[in-house]
């Protein structure tokens, strides 16, 4: 598969770092030779000098002969032009193109449909004000991911040391729990992720990935001793795009908002847009700005300014002032595997949100959805399994799939099933598949090969 990514930013790095693992043919462009330098200096792909927009510069990257279209650069201007001349230069290369003007929204239909014919457009704000949004319904949780249309839950929790579960063997959590216990599909511990086996431990400090079922979730949080808890008050820091979004979702809900922002003018555009939001001019990190607003009354504190300094320092002091529950938005990936270190456990990323929208539309397969975790690391996918397959109509433990990889879930019709060994995959149904970055070119090739018809 050859992929030509317009943009060797963050979002383009990280993407260019994850489809070279997988020996993937990965050709970068863009104007900024620093850009560029880090990418050749880092990863083993081509990168080409040039504007992704410029029609001589894409023939150069092969354009002609790639299958997909990456145009994730940080102006959506570039991203489109990207996309007009890649569909008149080579019509069957798909085209994925990240678009953050809200100007836009309205048009993402129309770019499908008409010229530049993009397949997908991916928003990374609206995609992050989505995690956040499941982040303040999942108590205690610190990585929310949704499949089957929402009714199966993939969740990361901490495991405190006062959790019943910490010291447990997995092999016993029969016996402690019964049919109703979560599946443990991930742990990372100590920055390494692990796929657990009936004779390991769960730890104190693991941070432990389990599927659930929607209607099974706050039981399954009661395992890791987190509880359902009330969201009535919810304070943001930043009133950008971002924040504006998140804003105007709440506003829509019984929830009591407030949104601090220091630009005066923005406050007065925010305060003409939003109906029942309070909107404040201020520091979100001033300290007594925050005492006079009761903090320690406040339920989620969401630190959403474009700095991120002033992000983490607002969440700190909101958490040390009594808030109940802080969330943080991180753009530097050097600074996510540092939070958890200062204090800071829910995060996140816009950049991280585009490459998790990126990746459910560059597998090979039948592949609905796709979640990258712990800094891509590992992946969950969800994909459909067809009739033509030989991993249908056998019990899974008769299946060879790549080490590192496990079937953690099966949709059939709108029956869910958590699987066991014996669980039988049958033509038609969504399984949910959970692969180390090592596994997902197995898992990939068994897509392609096995799972979609040809």
């Amino acid at each position: 598969m050859k992929i030509v990514i317009v943009g060797a930013g963050e979002v383009g790095f990280h993407i260019a770092s994850h489809l070279a693992h997988e020996n993937k043919d990965v050709v970068v462009v863009d104007k900024n030779a620093d850009a560029l330098r880090r990418v050749s200096e880092n990863i083993d792909v081509q990168v080409i000098h040039g504007s992704g927009s410029s029609p001589v510069v894409l023939m150069e990257a092969g354009i002609k002969s790639a299958e997909i279209l990456l145009a994730v650069t940080n102006k959506d201007e570039t991203n489109l032009v990207a996309c007009l001349m890649a569909s008149m230069l080579s019509s069957s290369t798909k085209k994925l193109a990240r678009i953050r003007n809200a100007d836009y929204d309205d048009y993402h239909e129309h770019f499908q449909q008409h010229a530049p014919h993009i397949d997908t457009v991916i928003n990374p704000e609206i995609e992050v004000v989505k995690t956040i949004d499941r982040l303040m319904q999942v108590p205690g949780a610190v990585d929310v991911g949704e499949f089957a249309d929402g009714r199966i839950k993939f969740i990361g929790v901490y495991l405190e040391k006062t959790a019943r579960l910490a010291g447990v063997q997995l092999s016993d959590l029969p016996s402690m729990l019964g049919d109703e216990r979560p599946l443990i599909a991930a742990v990372v511990r100590e920055d390494e992720l692990i796929i657990p086996h009936g004779n390991d431990r769960l730890m104190a400090g693991d941070l432990v990935y389990f599927i659930s079922e929607e209607d099974k979730l706050y039981a399954a949080l009661s395992v890791f001793d987190k509880h359902a808890q009330p969201l009535n008050r919810v304070l943001i820091i930043g009133g950008g795009r971002i924040g504006f979004r998140l804003a105007a979702l709440l506003d829509q809900r019984s929830i009591q908002s407030k949104i601090i922002e220091r630009n005066p003018e923005r406050c007065s555009l925010l305060a003409q847009k939003l109906n029942k939001v309070v909107v404040l001019c201020g520091d979100g990190s001033d300290q007594s700005l925050l005492a006079e607003e009761n903090i320690q009354d406040i339920d989620v504190v969401i630190t959403l300014t474009d700095d991120e300094e002033t992000n983490i320092l607002a969440s700190l002091l909101a958490r040390r002032m009594g808030a109940r529950k802080t969330i943080t938005k991180i753009s530097k990936f050097s600074y996510l595997s540092l939070m958890t270190t200062i204090g800071i456990e829910q995060v996140v990323s816009p950049r991280l949100s585009a490459i998790n929208s990126i990746l459910q539309h560059i597998r090979r397969g039948k592949v609905i959805s796709a979640i990258s975790i712990k800094g891509e690391q590992a992946e969950v996918m969800e994909a459909v399994a067809m009739e033509t397959s030989d991993i249908v109509s056998k019990p899974l433990k008769r299946i060879s799939f790549p080490k590192g990889a496990i079937v953690a879930g099966i949709i059939r019709q709108e029956k869910i099933i958590i699987p066991s060994g014996e669980s039988v995959i049958e033509p038609g149904d969504r399984i949910i598949i959970f692969a180390t970055r090592k596994a997902i070119p197995g898992i990939e090739k068994i897509m392609a090969v096995k799972l979609e018809f040809f």
